[in-house]
């Protein structure tokens, strides 16, 4: 039997990939996805090594890095193992579907070399476009009006070619979307799609195990939403009271004489008050503790008492100056 040409061909036995089971859209998608956000960092890494170079040190070569750098990729990853770094993560390979056999047949040599072609030649192209227009003098000016015609019909050609390629791979995606299979334009064109690399297992969940995640997760996304509309802090002052019954607060400022200790804490952050300011009783609260907290509640309590707060009003102390004699 013809060798496939891959280095280390995967076993084609009962525990190999099984090309019968289809794989799911969205595990193909999710492939490429992961990917594309290998290539990016991979080049953001590759971009970091020069950072502290000359500017623009890179700029010009951008488009020949990148495609190194994705045929690299595709050596160590594709080349050996007919799968990509986002299908290894998906438990997917690629399927010659050419190969009349029923088992799983790895890419043919040919196969591996046009998906390089075909994935890392367009990209490049894409990047490159402008400076291949300029170079073949397609470009905005600099044109002899003799080849005017010429270039203009050269640039309509490139333009249709363009054109008709996004066309068809629309309709590649769509016709992905209704049969699953053949999610890019080159796997159709060179005869490949995913397939499983190891049998799927089937999961055996209990039925109170789901009833139980189902019923958390839906009473912590209640949670979620019931929370932020309940006022904790008017439940906190509600209880407060209830288990403490008012003792001070009744005589204003006369309070404030008579008890000692309540002026020398913030009934809010519970430290020395700042600027101490009442609201209406008998306790005392930093002056930016009391606004910021009437800024945010505009039904505020104290939360001593569960008096509702009404204009702040500096406290005035009497200090009692007593000469002291000497011995």
């Amino acid at each position: 039997m013809a060798s496939t040409g891959g280095p280390h061909p995967p076993p084609e036995g009962g525990s190999g990939p099984d090309p019968q089971t289809p794989v799911l859209r969205i595990n193909q998608l999710d492939a490429f996805e992961l990917d594309s956000a290998l290539d990016q960092l991979v080049w953001n890494q590759f971009s970091q090594c020069f950072q502290h170079f000359r500017p623009g040190l890179l700029t010009p070569v951008e488009p020949e890095l990148k495609a190194l750098l994705q045929l690299l990729l595709w050596k160590f990853t594709v080349y050996p193992n007919s799968a990509t770094v986002g299908q290894s993560m998906m438990n997917l390979r690629y399927h010659n579907t050419l190969s009349l056999s029923q088992r799983y047949r790895a890419l043919s040599r040919r196969q591996r070399l046009g998906l390089a072609l075909l994935t890392i030649g367009p990209r490049w192209l894409m990047e490159r476009s402008h400076s291949l227009l300029l170079s073949l003098g397609l470009g905005l000016g600099g044109s002899p009006p003799a080849d005017g015609g010429l270039r203009l019909g050269l640039r309509r050609v490139l333009s249709l070619i363009t054109g008709l390629t996004q066309v068809a791979n629309l309709i590649n995606f769509l016709v992905f979307l209704r049969k699953g299979r053949h999610p890019s334009l080159t796997e159709r064109i060179l005869g490949i799609h995913a397939v499983f690399s190891k049998p799927q297992a089937v999961r055996d969940v209990a039925f109170q195990y789901m009833n139980r995640e189902l019923l958390w997760h839906g009473f912590s996304e209640f949670l979620i939403f019931l929370l932020p509309l309940v006022n904790m802090r008017k439940i906190k002052t509600t209880m407060y009271s209830l288990l403490y019954p008012l003792g001070v607060g009744e005589g204003g400022e006369e309070g404030v004489r008579e008890g000692s200790a309540v002026w020398k804490e913030c009934g809010l952050c519970g430290e020395w008050p700042t600027m101490p300011h009442m609201v209406g009783c008998g306790h005392v609260f930093c002056y930016y503790c009391v606004k910021s907290h009437s800024i945010a509640d505009a039904y505020l309590t104290c939360p001593k008492c569960g008096v509702e707060v009404g204009e702040a009003k500096a406290v005035k102390l009497q200090i009692e100056m007593t000469d002291i004699q000497a011995r």
